[in-house]
């Protein structure tokens, strides 16, 4: 996974369910990236550093 990536969550993560959709702003390293996630109308819910096991990439 790479910056600007969508990604969403596998379980749930910080007051966060599992699904919600996300973007990598900031990679870390291999093992943690500040994600901007957002609601489904494409509004911030929340930016938050999470570990790469928390996350999968969304293919289209």
């Amino acid at each position: 996974m790479k910056e600007l990536d969508i990604v969403k969550l596998k379980s749930d993560f910080q007051g966060l369910t599992a699904g919600t959709e996300g973007t990598i702003v900031l990679e870390y390293d291999d093992t943690a990236f500040e994600v901007e996630f957002f609601d489904s109308d494409g509004d911030t819910i929340d930016v938050l550093t999470t570990p790469a096991e928390k996350i999968e990439l969304v293919t289209a």
